[in-house]
């Protein structure tokens, strides 16, 4: 599957430090390892309503992480899978009238678009689960070999082949769930717990024979049918990366069942553990104070911003900067000393300590950011939002004679417009206001790999943009008051 065009990256002086990562499965921040590539998976979009606020919001967030390791002078291998055949896909493309494998085409060519202009960098494997489905059959193949699979008979024929998930040692350690809670999502999540004759009401599917109205597949000795969701991402993340690999992603509502039942599919397969060392989940988007989603009706679209008008870079920021970390379980994590950097992404954190090149003296170093609020005047929150814990973002600087890191407030963001004007974002007015502040020395500036010119107009992009477009004001009424007070 191809992926889309990656951005300019340009190359300044100097190694970031290493990057430091909270893990979802033990609560604390993980030191990625330093040496070697750096293998991640990213779990991409079933492709329907693409590209959403929330997608968009999950792979700005592990961009950011991909740029911090590439500063840091690490190759990355990205995986990101589409899963172009599944319950959700079909069910829609049934509602639209429309054949599911061009819906799934359209869609996917879409969010390559919004993925390009959003300027998010590819990965190095793009993969559908259609395309990885004889690598699937095989797999679970072996899962019934090696005895951590069933067959139960399906109703229309033939066999459905489940995981026998509560039968591994590990299951539950990514989650840390009780069973109550694990139902509940299981249920809500494309799981089938009710089914007659399961082993567990927790097993998931791992090949659903064929049903009428359906796609369907060769399975060799598994007969026809198409894949289940959790072991195709699975089997290409033991395909392209092996195990254990370095960084698991995805959004907080992938943790259980998906990335629970992908590394116990995993485990089962290679027969060691971990599945990845570390897992890294981006919380779920608001918007006008409730859950933005399908089932709401509120989902907002980054295409149809695009359509008004509305610069991705503008959506870059707005989403970059109502950063605010969030967990499944865990209490907040204590702020960062002032001598450690700590960039907050959308929602989760990637942490780096400050270069080699040296460190900023305490001068440089801004009041913490205040709680952001919503249009209410209420602060503002997702489901389990927490206070913010990062206070300062990094911006490493440069020229042909130098280079340096220097401290600026939170609040503080700069992106590279696809016009070529820089926006600005924070608590300081523009390239050159920023730059006189923080009192950089070098000729260029670079904020997480985009090349900002001092000499261009600090007029921000965000100042052009609509305040009529009601789709925007939510995520957009935060910068837009900070660049009032500005005047």
């Amino acid at each position: 599957m191809i992926s889309w065009p990656s951005p300019f990256l340009p190359v300044v002086p100097g190694t970031g430090g290493p990057v430091r990562l909270h893990d979802t499965v033990s609560g604390e921040p993980h030191e990625i390892a330093s040496e070697g590539p750096v293998t991640m998976y990213v779990c991409g979009i079933t492709p329907y309503d693409a590209t959403h606020l929330g997608h968009a919001a999950t792979y700005v967030t592990f961009d950011i992480v991909v740029r911090a390791l590439r500063d840091a002078g690490r190759p990355v291998i990205y995986v990101q899978n589409v899963t172009d055949v599944d319950d959700p896909l079909l069910e829609r493309a049934q509602r639209d009238g429309k054949a599911w494998d061009e819906l799934a085409r359209e869609q996917t060519a879409l969010f390559a678009a919004d993925m390009t202009a959003l300027q998010v960098i590819a990965p190095t494997y793009f993969v559908g689960a259609v395309e990885s489905i004889p690598l699937i059959v095989k797999a679970v193949e072996e899962l019934e070999a090696n005895g951590s699979a069933y067959r139960l008979d399906a109703p229309e024929g033939g066999q459905d082949v489940y995981f026998d998930a509560t039968a591994q040692p590990s299951f539950g350690a990514v989650s840390h769930l009780d069973r109550e809670q694990m139902l509940e999502l299981f249920t809500e999540r494309g799981g089938d717990p009710k089914r007659a004759a399961k082993r567990n009401a927790l097993d998931p599917v791992l090949w659903r024979a064929r049903r009428a109205g359906e796609p369907a597949w060769l399975g060799g000795a598994l007969g026809d049918g198409r894949p289940g969701w959790h072991i195709e991402c699975a089997t290409i993340a033991l395909q392209h990366l092996g195990m254990p690999f370095d960084i698991q992603g995805g959004g907080t509502d992938l943790v259980f069942p998906h990335h629970e039942m992908s590394a116990g599919h995993g485990v089962s397969l290679a027969g060691v553990a971990p599945f990845a060392r570390t897992f890294v989940h981006q919380a779920m988007v608001g918007y006008d104070g409730e859950k933005m989603s399908k089932s709401q009706g509120n989902l907002v679209f980054v295409s149809a911003l695009r359509r008004r008008g509305v610069d991705p870079m503008a959506i870059r920021l707005a989403l970059l900067a109502n950063s605010r970390p969030m967990g499944v379980r865990r209490p907040t994590a204590p702020s960062p000393p002032c001598g450690r950097a700590s960039l907050t992404t959308s929602t989760r954190q990637a942490h780096w300590p400050p270069s080699t090149r040296g460190s900023p003296g305490p001068s440089r170093r801004a009041a913490t950011c205040s709680a952001r609020r919503d249009s209410s005047g209420a602060p503002a929150t997702h489901s389990s939002a927490y206070a913010s814990s990062g206070q300062y973002v990094w911006l490493r600087t440069g020229s042909a004679r130098r280079g340096s890191l220097v401290a600026a407030p939170a609040q503080v963001a700069l992106e590279l417009s696809g016009d070529g004007v820089a926006a600005g974002l924070g608590q300081v007015g523009g390239v050159g206001r920023l730059l006189e502040r923080l009192d950089v020395p070098g000729e260029l500036l670079l904020v997480l790999g985009q090349l900002v010119d001092p000499a261009l107009p600090g007029t921000s992009r965000l100042r052009q943009i609509p305040q009529r477009d009601r789709d925007v004001e939510q995520g957009l009424e935060l910068a837009e008051q900070r660049q009032g007070r500005l005047g």
